[in-house]
């Protein structure tokens, strides 16, 4: 009776995760681009912080250089302390390409304590703008490794434009590879939506907020209302709390999934997940040992219970706990389905969810043995926020 009433409970919760929780799996908030022309286009100046890009930089630069944005865009790509010669590439590209002009390169000067080298860059890359008088509309913030299409700042900023957003965000297309992380970039793309829901975070009467740092289009008084990039100095989940940093100031959010902006960065096995999962999860549970406990719970009630309770039925010979298992285990398949097909995946993929669950509760003790080891967070190999 204890394991069928455990698996009444996960088809429970995976009934209101499917019907009450944001629609957060049906992938459904997309940028459409079909958000009216503002009447004139205002200025957009992308900062893109970057380091040891080199291999990366000559297709993303070159998609911010080639957009078909009507009005003015200045570009800012921001060196942090790269080896390989990223700001050489970038400097090249300046004086080869034909909207070269549009380029600005930078170099950050010596970390200062307490800052997360990523929003250093950051903060670098907006004074530099700040310094040369730019005064943008809009600020893009855009990973190194992203590839946009032509079109995207036009239909970001129309969308920003037309509904009078603060802040426009996209998940980008993550690189799927092969192998592993050929389901496992799904299934990161799936649980984050579960965390964040979408539409709650577009619902200006919902709490619920976050952001995609890959592509970051907001408005520079947003930006000031919430405090800065100073104010998100030490935050290795710097997309999120920014969102939520805007949306508390009174800013109006979106969200949404996008396919034709994409990461190139390759995934080359199940560890580059592992480590870009750990790198943060701790942090996103408060760096409590409680709340990893309650989510190590969660995740075994809800992925690992209901197919072991379908495969044990055998030794158990509970026929009422096995349907309930096997009814949670389909409809937590059901609800991955969309993400698959985003990323052009089988649905039946789906029926794989709870080992991929299985392998982020991994994900989540081994960041929280970091943390208490003091190994902590990193970006680009190197430590987090007052750390070399």
């Amino acid at each position: 009776m204890l394991l069928a009433a455990l698996c009444a409970l996960s088809l429970v919760a995976w009934t209101y995760l499917a019907l009450a929780h944001g629609r957060f799996w049906l992938c459904d908030q997309r940028l459409d681009g079909r958000a009216p022309p503002p009447a004139a286009w205002p200025r957009v100046v992308a900062v893109v912080p970057a380091r040891d890009e080199a291999d990366l930089l000559p297709e993303t630069l070159r998609s911010l250089l080639e957009q078909d944005y009507p009005g003015e865009l200045a570009i800012v790509l921001v060196d942090d302390e790269s080896r390989d010669g990223s700001a050489e590439i970038a400097e090249r590209l300046r004086r080869e390409h034909p909207n070269g002009s549009r380029l600005h390169v930078v170099r950050t000067e010596a970390r200062p304590p307490g800052w997360v080298g990523k929003m250093w860059a950051l903060r670098t890359g907006v004074a530099a703008a700040e310094k040369a008088d730019l005064a943008p509309a809009w600020w893009l913030f855009t990973d190194a490794d992203v590839a946009h299409a032509a079109d995207n700042l036009r239909r970001l900023v129309a969308k920003g434009e037309a509904e009078r957003l603060d802040l426009v965000s996209l998940m980008v297309r993550l690189h799927m590879g092969r192998a592993w992380h050929a389901f496992l970039v799904p299934a990161f793309v799936y649980f984050f939506q579960k965390l964040y829901p979408f539409a709650r975070i577009n619902d200006p009467r919902a709490r619920t907020a976050g952001a995609a740092g890959g592509c970051v289009l907001l408005r520079p008084e947003a930006l000031a209302q919430a405090g800065g990039i100073e104010a998100l100095r030490a935050e290795v989940i710097d997309d999120c709390a920014l969102g939520r940093a805007v949306k508390r100031s009174g800013g109006r959010l979106w969200i949404g999934l996008s396919t034709s902006e994409r990461s190139i960065r390759p995934y080359t096995g199940i560890a580059d997940v592992w480590n870009m999962v750990a790198r943060s999860a701790f942090t996103q549970l408060r760096h409590s040992l409680a709340i990893v406990a309650g989510t190590a719970l969660g995740l075994a009630l809800l992925y690992l219970l209901p197919p072991l309770a379908l495969a044990t039925l055998p030794l158990h010979r509970d026929v009422a706990a096995a349907a309930l298992g096997a009814g949670a285990w389909l409809l937590q398949a059901a609800t991955f389905a969309p993400t698959l097909a985003l990323y052009e995946r089988r649905a039946v993929w789906g029926l794989a969810l709870p080992v991929a669950g299985a392998l982020y509760l991994g994900m989540t003790i081994d960041s929280a043995r970091r943390h208490l080891r003091d190994e902590g967070a990193t970006w680009k190999g190197r430590a987090g926020a007052g750390r070399g």
